[in-house]
């Protein structure tokens, strides 16, 4: 009489060792774009480079470098143009990081685990930052205007910010997301509730620092 041979397979058809279950299925990834576009101003405001080489060198050459020094003069044109992100392809653009950022946050207003949506929703970059080729970006379809606008530091005291404003905006961001936790519905839905109530960028309604301005909001149009 012949002999069969038990297999065992696990849940994505492959063959595993005979008397071992596998219960643990494969990533299942989804991907999909959507068109975004804006319904309030996006404001967009990078950190400084300068800052961050004058924060370098206090910090390597400790006090003598923050002894009190007289206030250097600023060009407002310059400020504007440091508050953009600018890809190497030219193009203008936000940090992709913003979006995913946004859509977590979004997840507590339908009690959805945070700490899941972190391992399950991705941004796909359109493109990369050319001062600083380590920051994603994606594509804003608009052009950008100077805005100056009175702000006031934690201590209380009033000052000039200068950023970049888009009036006219929109983008065309990708997501990759785990199909096992979400739907397309549920990701376009999520956005959704993103651009009506979280926002993006300076002023968003979902700041850490204040109420925002109600911009950085924006309406989603369509997915493929």
């Amino acid at each position: 009489m012949a002999r069969t041979k038990e297999v065992v397979t696990s849940s994505n058809g492959a063959e595993a060792k005979p008397g071992r279950v596998v219960t643990i299925a494969a990533p299942r990834f989804e991907t999909a774009e959507f068109t975004i576009t804006g319904t309030t101003p996006l404001v967009i405001h990078r950190f400084s480079a300068k800052t961050q080489q004058e924060m370098k060198m206090k910090m390597e050459q400790g006090k003598s470098a923050s002894s009190r020094k007289n206030r250097e003069a600023k060009s407002t044109d310059d400020l504007y143009a440091e508050s953009r992100y600018i890809s190497r392809d030219g193009w203008e653009g936000f940090h992709a990081a913003a979006l995913r950022n946004a859509m977590i946050s979004a997840c507590r207003l339908v009690n959805f685990k945070m700490t899941l949506a972190k391992m399950s929703v991705f941004v796909e970059a359109d493109g990369w930052d050319e001062q600083d080729p380590s920051i994603p970006l994606i594509r804003i379809e608009g052009n950008p205007q100077k805005l100056e606008s009175m702000a006031r530091v934690e201590t209380g005291q009033p000052y000039v910010t200068v950023r970049a404003a888009y009036y006219q905006w929109q983008a065309k961001p990708r997501f990759r997301f785990d199909a096992d936790q979400f739907t397309l519905g549920d990701v376009a839905n999520l956005l959704s509730r993103v651009g009506q109530q979280v926002g993006i960028g300076e002023g968003r309604p979902d700041s850490k620092n204040s109420c925002g301005q109600g911009w950085g909001l924006f309406l989603v149009e369509a997915s493929e």
